[in-house]
């Protein structure tokens, strides 16, 4: 059939993979260091993938193309979210993990790199609680599997080192998002939209600092939740740069 559908110029890829990761149909592969159009049938000519490449090397074109399969679409997401291993191609920095965290035991071994005095006063080993990587909001793929079902926890870069009990305290048995609204200079909510839109929400925590720059990530949760029209449980936690709980 006739219709719309994109079209990417290899010359111009510079295999960043960031096209591959804004198709939530996964019609785009990475194949030797280039973005590829694998599954025309998976393509449904909307363009997610186009303003996400840097280099200008997607557009649309019309011509022949087998028609949108929505129902393979959906069986192929089905199956990834299995868990099955899957070949990732790209940055290590961004590859999608999930991890699951036991809990501390009393007079736990203390192994290399942790404060012996603070596990010998409190009588246990402090046990990170992220649940996922990457973490960074502008990494992060919108159609992670762990999303679904969440809690969200979107939080400034500096409240991890100002409070120090953020692990156990907002962390644990949540999706951690970090950013800094003043130094990605992003406009973090359409991500945000995205990732709401597409999955089954559950909550969402937002931990700020106290600073002023710091409300524009309030700001981007706010303005996903009301761009993606879902009626979620939100609260804003305010930390004060001395490691207090301003409002919670």
């Amino acid at each position: 059939m006739l219709r719309r559908i994109i079209k990417i110029n290899e010359e111009k890829c510079n295999g960043c993979g960031a096209c591959a990761k804004a198709c939530h149909e996964g019609a785009i592969e990475m194949v030797q260091g280039k973005a590829k159009l694998t599954r025309e049938d998976y393509c449904d000519g909307l363009g997610d993938c186009l303003p996400e490449c840097p280099c200008g090397a997607i557009t649309f074109e019309e011509r022949e193309a087998p028609a949108y399969d929505e129902a393979a679409v959906l069986a192929s997401k089905k199956e990834k979210m299995k868990g099955a291993e899957t070949v990732f191609s790209g940055c290590p920095g961004t590859q999608m993990r999930q991890m699951a965290h036991k809990e501390p035991e009393k007079k736990q071994k203390v192994s290399d790199g942790l404060d012996k005095r603070f596990a010998e006063e409190s009588g246990c080993v402090p046990v990170s609680q992220l649940g996922q990587w990457p973490c960074q909001i502008k990494l992060v793929p919108v159609n992670a599997p762990y999303f679904q079902g969440a809690k969200l926890l979107v939080a400034a870069d500096c409240t991890a080192f100002a409070f120090a009990d953020i692990h156990s305290r907002y962390m644990k048995g949540k999706i951690t998002l970090i950013g800094c609204p003043k130094l990605d200079a992003v406009d973090y909510s359409e991500k945000l939209t995205e990732i709401i839109k597409g999955n089954e929400i559950k909550s969402i925590t937002v931990l700020r600092m106290e600073v002023p720059c710091c409300g524009g990530l309030e700001m981007a949760v706010k303005k996903a939740l009301q761009e993606s029209g879902k009626m979620i449980p939100w609260q804003v936690v305010t930390v004060s740069i001395d490691g207090k709980i301003l409002e919670d």
